[in-house]
């Protein structure tokens, strides 16, 4: 097909009247059946580059794609230009996934997107030998690589699929974010005549700034008395969860309407969202990195980045969200410069928590092998038996597919995991190869903060493009001083109200007597976790009188309307009378009668030892009674303990006090712990 008949059919079905010429480029080799890595820059029109050549095949395209939410909005617009396309995923139910693969084993839809974790499913596997494959797309490529900055070990069964491909079908693998070690290991899977088609990475429309402050509170602060004047809508990332909802709850308190977006929320909140975002429903999203790819919404006016990325290719990828229409668009990044007490910068700390704990200890692999030495288990008696979390025993499992030393079988319908007999020794070299890269890519994102010239420049320089034109378009360059950082005292009093009232709630009713109920404060907060763990492990004496006026302080504020006959305290499983004599100073300041008759009526384990729901649910499982029933029957508890992780052992206190027919238990924390940070 020559590029002028091509034009024409472009026209008909999409719209448009011409190719860009790498878009041709790329389009020309599919259709001659051959190989492509295509590195072009976030709203290039990479989806084309596959679309168009999808609709030109007589058979199946199947698209890789990791982004649930591109899968949705691609299909919504081939759908309605007639191009049938559907899509499996874990959003969707079984049987939708089922009818979408056997809408493509019988040839009715010209298009199926896949998130490659479901190759992991019998019924796929089984489906794919009977699809009438024409071409195979690997979207965001670089998560095949292991070197680059999303790789999830399980993508590299799209490299075994398309190993067994004939070489005269096409291939194309796309990506924004490829630096040279990232695209060289993509070219080696993929292998075959590859050929490489890499673009201009340049973003002139977008003004990059770096605001240096010395404090969390001053991110806080900048936003409130900026934010309001930018134009259009934008995007806030942030670091963690909680600092997701703290962002966008002080915002909200702020005058500035934001809504908060992770990936632990349910599908159809995220979906939800994702459509008020494109109806600019809100000033801003605040979100960790879970929203943004996929996402297609040119007019994103501003990108802001609270928490300093992993590497410049996170932050390309990120900050490629915006602007994509091509007009002026600003990008800041906040950098805390204060240094701890071991002289690393504050916005350092949480990247490097990530890279070290990307990958688990290497004695845990060793529990896994040793496990399944054993015998077969199941994802769930594997997590169960090896005492890890799911994440964690996922990227375990891969890792030790990859390398051969276990495999999947199927013992009728359910999927075990089962150790090779004579299978090579663990190599662990490469992870520490990786998180070797993984800290110096870190350090060349501290370099972006502090580089003298243009930030442009710098990060296409990094991500292999070095390009040699005029960069004029950041606080280097042009826009020199132009962002300040000064803040009205009517702002500083408006942020401690905020704090006075910000505490975290603890979601554990479940329809019975136990009530949702609150934290005083998060264990990550300024010196919280410090003093509870200085108390109960290093003999630090009684829990510090800051947490007792902290703790009442937010049960006025949320309780004052509340009557309650009776406060219970959990019996702790190591730290003696600690938490106690910390509800007697409770029960002393609100005159409500103290308990101390909840048990333990039999030995458990700490909480925070276990690494999953299941072993903390089974651990406390019957744990607890109760010396006089007759005391809590028709009452309204205040139910105290210091930390909060899983919940599990307050659902199995309320469980117990349900039976003895109480009438309400609310539960009060000390502080709420995030992500396994005790």
């Amino acid at each position: 097909m020559i590029r002028i008949e091509a034009e024409k059919k472009l026209k008909s079905l999409f719209g448009f009247d011409h190719f860009y010429d790498e878009q041709w480029n790329a389009i020309e080799k599919l259709l001659r059946g051959e190989r492509v890595l295509l590195i072009e820059k976030t709203g290039f029109g990479k989806s084309l580059c596959f679309q168009f050549p999808a609709t030109q095949f007589e058979g199946l395209t199947v698209i890789f794609s990791p982004l649930i939410a591109l899968m949705r909005d691609q299909i919504q617009s081939l759908e309605q230009k007639g191009i049938s396309a559907r899509c499996v995923n874990s959003e969707q139910t079984a049987e939708e996934n089922s009818e979408a693969i056997r809408q493509a084993r019988e040839g009715k839809i010209k298009i199926l997107y896949i998130a490659p974790e479901r190759q992991e499913n019998k019924e796929w596997i089984e489906a794919t030998r009977q699809m009438p494959l024409s071409m195979v797309v690997i979207d965001e490529a670089h998560t095949i690589s292991q070197w680059g900055h999303d790789f999830r070990p399980a993508f590299r069964r799209i490299v075994n699929l398309v190993r067994l491909l004939p070489e005269t079908m096409p291939v194309l693998a796309a990506t924004a974010t490829a630096p040279p070690r990232v695209q060289k290991d993509i070219e080696t899977q993929i292998g075959a005549s590859l050929t490489t088609i890499r673009g201009n990475l340049l973003r002139h429309n977008l003004s990059l700034f770096v605001i240096r402050v010395k404090s969390e509170e001053e991110k806080l602060l900048w936003l409130a008395e900026n934010l309001n004047g930018y134009s259009g809508t934008g995007l806030i990332y942030t670091g963690t969860r909680m600092s997701v909802q703290k962002y966008a709850e002080w915002l909200n308190f702020a005058g500035v309407s934001a809504q908060m977006y992770h990936a632990g929320l349910e599908a159809d909140d995220r979906k939800n969202i994702e459509r008020g975002l494109m109806e600019n429903k809100w000033k801003c999203i605040v979100s960790t990195n879970a929203l943004g790819m996929g996402i297609d919404k040119p007019d994103i006016r501003f990108v802001i980045h609270t928490q300093m990325p992993q590497s410049p290719v996170h932050y390309y990828q990120e900050i490629g969200r915006a602007g994509r229409d091509g007009k002026p668009t600003s990008v800041i990044l906040f950098y805390n410069e204060t240094l701890d007490r071991n002289g690393v910068p504050e916005d350092c700390k949480l990247p490097k928590s990530f890279i070290e704990t990307a990958r688990p200890p290497l004695e845990k692999y060793m529990e896994v092998i040793e496990v399944l030495k054993d015998s077969p288990c199941s994802e769930r008696e594997l997590i169960v038996a090896a005492n890890i979390k799911q994440t964690p025993a996922r990227v375990i499992k891969a890792d030790l597919i990859d390398q051969g030393v276990i495999k999947e079988v199927y013992y009728g319908k359910t999927k075990k995991y089962e150790y090779q007999y004579n299978a090579p020794a663990l190599n662990s070299s490469t992870f520490n190869a990786l998180r070797e890269s993984k800290l110096k890519e870190l350090g060349a994102m501290v370099n972006y903060v502090q580089t003298q010239e243009p930030r442009m420049k710098f990060l296409c320089k990094y991500l292999g493009d070095d390009v040699e034109v005029d960069f004029n378009n950041c606080d280097n360059t042009q826009f020199k001083g132009l962002l300040k950082t000064k803040y009205d005292d009517k702002t500083r009093a408006q942020l401690a109200a905020f704090n006075a009232q910000d505490f975290p709630v603890l979601d554990v009713s479940r329809g019975s007597c136990l009530a949702d109920g609150i934290a005083a404060s998060y264990y990550a907060a300024s010196g919280v976790g410090a003093a509870l763990y200085h108390s109960k492990y290093e003999n630090g004496g009684d829990f510090p009188d800051f947490l007792v006026q902290r703790f009442l302080s937010v049960f006025a504020l949320t309780f004052k309307h509340s009557t309650f006959d009776l406060i219970v305290y959990v019996p702790p499983t190591k730290s003696g009378d600690l938490l106690k004599r910390f509800a007697e100073k409770i029960a002393v300041a609100l005159r409500i009668p103290l308990s101390s008759h909840l048990r333990r009526n039999r030995e458990t384990q700490e909480q925070k030892d276990l690494q999953n729901t299941y072993l903390k649910r089974e651990n406390v499982k019957g744990a607890f009674s109760y010396e006089f029933p007759e005391e809590v029957q028709g009452k309204c508890i205040l139910l105290i303990d210091d930390v909060f992780d899983s919940g599990a052992t307050i659902r199995e206190v309320g469980r117990l006090f349900a039976t003895l027919k109480a009438k309400t238990v609310t539960p009060i924390v000390i502080a709420k712990a995030v992500g396994g940070d005790i």
